[in-house]
């Protein structure tokens, strides 16, 4: 049970920007703000939209952002100094878990009769098989979000399945989410897995159709985190506190009703937010089969440092292809609850 908000230590800002990326799971950021979750804890924040989860970690690690939703893998990927100079990020609290699609353009499906099924692999295969036939031509392009994301590891997990060689049999390349469904449609890709609303958008304006899901494949894995720097973090606790009760609290606002989702859709749904790209959403509710996105709820918020280890595995193995050494202290504090915890009194 948290305490009452007048024993919590007053926040060292008072005005802060944290950076999103156009998807479904910038809700909680977007919910803490429109709903007045940060205003009730003293804090007024803007929330700045970046395209590319490139530039967001650029900025997080400058300094220009005081903080921003991430990829899950994104904190230990900059803790490591991967895609750029080593920068020690902090995962303190989760902001969503499943959430990515992977979607094929609808002539490929034709072609090769991929389709959703109740088990991942049958797609693949479906693919794999028609990518080793005579008909098939050139090696599709699929597209990931970045190259430190679940998106892109489900992706060649996925791939597996079907015994298809991501090196081999395809063309894998990153895109910024809010480019896939346009690159599909003009032929600039073949698929692509990412976070929603993409893939459903694909779907709804006839470019493409799903052939799997995140949730099929790592069922309940951390999809997106608050990442903030480890400076920022000792810096301001009290401000990193009063940012994670406000995000526990728009949790509890968005778990407690349908209408409460609606009115978050449609918060969505403004122009410096998600805009156009939801309208064919009529809520949030996309928790049900087989996507399975999870936006709130009681403890989905906490991170665990075994809730990371599914990402983490491949970027171990990509670190010691490179000849660096890992270590699991590393993990532990990057995921760590302690500042969950104390700031909700968990």
């Amino acid at each position: 049970m948290s305490h009452p908000q007048h024993h919590a230590a007053s926040p060292e800002l008072e005005r802060l920007t944290l950076g999103f990326v156009p998807l479904l799971d910038a809700a909680l950021l977007i919910v803490a703000r429109e709903q007045g979750c940060f205003a009730a804890q003293g804090l007024e924040v803007s929330l700045s939209r970046e395209n590319a989860w490139s530039t967001l970690r650029d900025k997080v690690a400058a300094g220009l952002l005081d903080g921003a939703q991430m990829l899950a893998p994104m904190p230990l990927a900059m803790s490591l100094g991967l895609g750029r100079a080593p920068c020690e990020t902090l995962a303190p609290t989760l902001l969503s878990r499943n959430g990515n699609t992977i979607t094929l353009s609808t002539s490929l499906c034709q072609a090769s009769g991929a389709a959703l099924a109740t088990d991942p692999g049958t797609s693949a295969l479906a693919l794999g098989d028609w990518l080793r036939g005579p008909g098939s031509g050139k090696r599709p392009r699929l597209a990931m979000v970045y190259p430190y994301s679940c998106q892109h590891y489900q992706l060649r997990e996925w791939l597996t399945l079907g015994d298809i060689a991501p090196e081999r049999h395809v063309e894998l390349i990153a895109l910024p989410p809010p480019r896939m469904v346009e690159a599909l449609r003009n032929g600039q890709i073949d698929g692509f897995c990412a976070g929603e609303p993409w893939g459903t958008l694909a779907r709804h304006c006839g470019a493409g159709q799903l052939v799997a899901t995140g949730a099929q494949l790592w069922q309940d894995h951390p999809e997106k985190v608050l990442g903030v720097t480890r400076s920022w973090a000792q810096r301001y606790p009290a401000t990193l506190a009063a940012l994670l009760r406000a995000l526990a609290t728009a949790s509890e606002w968005l778990a407690a009703s349908p209408d409460h989702r609606r009115q978050a859709r449609e918060w969505l749904a403004l122009p410096p937010y998600l805009d156009r790209s939801i309208r064919h959403l009529e809520t949030l509710d996309n928790d049900a089969a087989p996507i399975h996105q999870h936006l709130c709820g009681a403890d989905m918020l906490r991170p665990t440092p075994q809730a990371a280890l599914h990402f983490a595995a491949p970027i171990v193995s990509q670190l010691e292809a490179q000849g660096g050494r890992f270590d699991p202290a590393l993990l532990a504090a990057c995921y760590s609850a302690v500042h969950f915890d104390a700031a909700t009194h968990h």
